[in-house]
């Protein structure tokens, strides 16, 4: 569905008309631009915009069925470039994800949005009540989504940091550090961070292109030049995300070896009194066996005392055991 559709023109708003064809001549003549907004459109629903805009039938495609990596792609009449914004739960603790795929030409902008998620209605207000930064066209619009996905990212992850003390806290508590949903919440709380790290990194590569920094320092088409201290502002904010994700990564890899090696610990104590017990069971099991053999010819078996002197002999060795047990730590 469409969501929204206006011409931009020095950096204000003007209502398009309802053909696209006839607002991309109008934002043409003008000197504006025009940015039409969707929302999960059926193929029959774009196949107009795509007619009308030109677009490339690859970058078509993964727009209508989604689920695609971060990217940019250059084509000859536009830029394509994926983002995933996220979404963090804190009733379940999750990190979900949508996406945003925007068609950048000379005078236009075609956003297509996936899930709920990607609501960009703040980001079009947001440049609305900015018209320096709207009256540089098209690339405005594609900074303005790049930097609200970016620094949300940095929200989500100060919110996982939170949730990695809480189970860091947990594990190591005397208490509570051998549950056994422990290793199912560390298994969880890593299945959120993959997901986080598949919306964040490879976001890298399409900002260090759009900032032109390193080995890109060729122009992108369709990216107002002007615009490259902006796209190094995001590219910064993205590699601290993807620094935080990496720490995030390899604490809980961390915790839950330290998890594991707390369990194994645990297991070999338990294993260690459950042996002591069985040896002080078999000494009087083995005494007992011995006169139980019933053989005529045995040592004090006709002698008065003898019995009193075997319990007192299966005593003294249970007190033995128990003692050295005790002082090796084993109970």
């Amino acid at each position: 569905m469409i969501v929204d559709c206006a011409i931009y023109r020095d950096g204000h708003r003007t209502e398009g008309p309802a053909d696209f064809s006839d607002a991309l001549d109008q934002a043409r003549s003008a000197g504006g631009f025009v940015w039409i907004g969707l929302h999960e459109p059926t193929e029959e629903e774009f196949e107009h915009v795509t007619r009308e805009f030109g677009l490339h039938p690859l970058a078509v495609e993964d727009a209508l069925k989604a689920h695609q990596r971060p990217k940019l792609e250059v084509y000859d009449d536009s830029l394509f470039v994926v983002v995933k914004p996220v979404v963090y739960e804190p009733e379940g603790d999750t990190v979900s994800s949508g996406e945003v795929m925007i068609f950048l030409g000379d005078a236009f902008v075609v956003v297509v949005r996936h899930g709920e998620g990607a609501a960009l209605k703040a980001v079009r207000q947001r440049l609305e009540h900015e018209p320096a930064l709207l009256n540089k066209g098209p690339t405005s619009v594609l900074y303005a989504i790049a930097d609200a996905a970016v620094d949300h990212y940095l929200e989500v992850a100060t919110e996982l940091q939170t949730d990695l003390e809480e189970l860091e806290a947990e594990v190591f508590s005397p208490d509570s550090g051998g549950s056994r949903n422990t290793a199912s919440r560390i298994y969880t709380f890593k299945r959120q961070v993959l997901e986080f790290r598949r919306a964040t990194g490879p976001l890298a590569l399409p900002l260090t292109r759009l900032a032109g920094t390193g080995s890109f320092g060729a122009p992108v088409p369709f990216v107002n030049d002007q615009a490259r201290p902006f796209f190094r502002d995001v590219q910064d904010h993205i590699l601290r995300v993807n620094e935080s994700v990496d720490g995030l990564d390899r604490l809980v890899s961390d915790i839950l070896s330290a998890h594991l090696a707390q369990m194994s610990v645990r297991q070999n104590d338990d294993m260690r009194k459950i042996s002591a017990w069985a040896a002080m069971a078999a000494v009087p099991t083995m005494i007992a066996g011995v006169y139980g053999m019933n053989f005529e010819h045995m040592p004090e078996l006709r002698w008065v005392w003898a019995y009193p002197a075997v319990i007192a002999l299966m005593a003294a060795l249970e007190v033995l055991l128990y003692r050295t047990f005790k002082h090796r730590g084993w109970l």
